[in-house]
């Protein structure tokens, strides 16, 4: 073969291949982009927010309320729920502040748990009933019977320990991220905000990493805006997260609305006390820690140790004896 083709077509070849790995490069650097970049938190916290301030300008209008397709399932249940007058009364009301607690604030989350605490009894009776006898062959009939209700109490149980649970998870990272944001009230309160602004301005900043806080700020902001009386918005967060230091921020913030007071002076002895204690509880684990592993240490590392140290000889000693 000629070898002026040959070096064109080695030519060619190793273009080829600068190219695809050129392409492999910049496929990798958008893939890292997209992974180390934080997905669209504000966007999406805004739709939610544009979304609530539509349903308070509703309520506060006495609007009906439109309802989205796909809400059929939802309707028949409420329907139900309706009929047997499940959805009035104390217990509804806990429930819906329950579920605000865990972040469930959609006017047919209320309606989805009810359905819930009314469905998983009989479902879970019946899938216990089903799988007894298959874990125990020897079930007499009282047995068999007392599992299935052993079923149907869990399955009252089960919504209500998964939205405790859930309540409980937000309200740790709601904790968590308070100092930070009392920090940012400091910095917008010295730069002149009021209120509103400063709520709005905090809720846009801790969105990236902390949406859960600027969710309930944002919708805060919202609520300052709309209701007739701004301590109703301020009462509204400390309802729905339920939480001893946002309730003294809250009172905080009532008190230089009321009187006056310097609202950074306020907010930053708030946020050196919150961090105070946040330093306390991770001293407090660390106390707990000695004791916490000691039945670790028995369980996993003392018989092991045992085997090492006295294996041998009693080895030795067990051979001796058959000889």
């Amino acid at each position: 073969m000629n070898p002026g083709a040959l070096l064109a077509s080695a030519g060619s070849v190793r273009l080829l291949v600068e190219i695809a790995a050129a392409a492999a490069n910049f496929v990798a650097l958008v893939v890292l982009y997209r992974a180390f970049t934080p997905g669209e938190y504000v966007n999406v916290r805004a739709r939610a927010h544009a979304k609530r301030r539509q349903e308070l300008r509703d309520r506060l209008l006495s609007q009906p309320r439109r309802r989205a397709v796909g809400e059929k399932p939802v309707t028949l249940v409420r329907g139900l729920l309706e009929r047997l007058r499940l959805t009035r009364g104390e217990e509804v009301r806990k429930a819906s502040e329950r579920l605000a607690r865990a972040g469930w604030r959609s006017p047919d989350s209320i309606t989805v748990f009810l359905g819930f605490r009314l469905a998983t009894p009989p479902l879970l009776a019946i899938v216990t009933y089903i799988v007894a006898p298959l874990l125990s062959r020897h079930l007499t009939d009282l047995e068999h019977i007392g599992a299935a209700l052993a079923g149907a109490i869990a399955g009252a149980y089960v919504p209500s320990m998964y939205v405790d649970n859930a309540a409980k998870n937000r309200q740790q990272k709601l904790q968590r991220q308070l100092p930070d944001a009392l920090d940012l009230f400091v910095i917008c309160a010295e730069a002149g905000l009021g209120l509103d602004a400063a709520f709005t301005r905090v809720s846009r900043e801790m969105a990236p990493n902390s949406p859960e806080l600027a969710d309930e700020l944002g919708l805060t902001a919202i609520e300052l805006g709309f209701l007739p009386n701004r301590r109703d918005a301020l009462a509204n967060l400390a309802k729905r997260t339920d939480m001893a230091s946002i309730r003294s921020f809250v009172n905080t913030l009532s008190q230089s609305e009321r009187y006056g007071t310097p609202l950074a002076h306020s907010m930053r002895v708030l946020a050196d006390e919150f961090r105070n204690e946040r330093m306390m509880k991770a001293e407090e684990k660390a106390a707990r820690l000695p004791a916490t592993l000691t039945v670790p240490l028995i369980v996993f590392i003392l018989p092991p140790l045992f085997i090492v140290l006295i294996g041998s000889a009693i080895i030795q000693v067990l051979a001796l004896s058959h000889h």
